[in-house]
């Protein structure tokens, strides 16, 4: 089962992916994505620490390549979040052709292998601000990997000022 949470910025979409996972009695992960650089990420990285403590998260830090994730088929996944993953594929040191069809073959790879894969991503682009072209381009694949997961998911849901809204699918909590 894979579930896909959108929305904008602090609309409530990572306590929801959380709660999605509460009652789940077997190994459960968080794989965070945010590079620790600078302030406001420390300070993000600490804030979800303590809104995850005492749920019986499990915390890998994989920045770049979630392909090479191996994880047994009975747990659950939760992945935070889409939008720092594109980032730091498309602007590490190691180019690569298409960070999109990299980063979607890793997500499916995920969703085949584990029970549940829950995956926070952000909405982007729909402000019709133009901005200067590398942006532009992680707005795009960014955009790109959105539609696909949400092609690909059995449950889409967007938070709107911390109201979980059904997309497709069902609510799975």
């Amino acid at each position: 089962m894979t579930t896909f949470v959108t929305g904008g910025s602090k609309c409530g979409k990572s306590s929801f992916a959380e709660r999605i996972l509460t009652d789940f009695q077997g190994r459960k992960v968080y794989i965070a994505t945010m590079q620790p650089f600078g302030d406001d990420a420390f300070e993000a990285i600490e804030r979800h620490r303590k809104m995850r403590a005492g749920k019986g998260f499990e915390t890998i830090e994989k920045y770049t390549d979630i392909h090479e994730i191996s994880l047994d088929a009975d747990c659950a996944v939760l992945l935070e979040c889409m939008g720092n993953l594109c980032a730091n594929e498309m602007f590490s040191s190691e180019k690569i052709n298409s960070p999109a069809e990299k980063i979607i073959s890793g997500i499916k790879h995920l969703s085949d292998s584990v029970s549940h894969l829950v995956i926070v991503t952000n909405q982007v682009g729909g402000d019709g601000i133009s901005y200067a072209e590398g942006t532009a381009e992680y707005i795009r694949v960014l955009g790109e990997i959105n539609q696909s997961i949400a092609a690909y998911a059995d449950n889409v849901i967007e938070c709107v000022y911390g109201i979980p809204v059904l997309l497709k699918g069902v609510f799975p909590c």
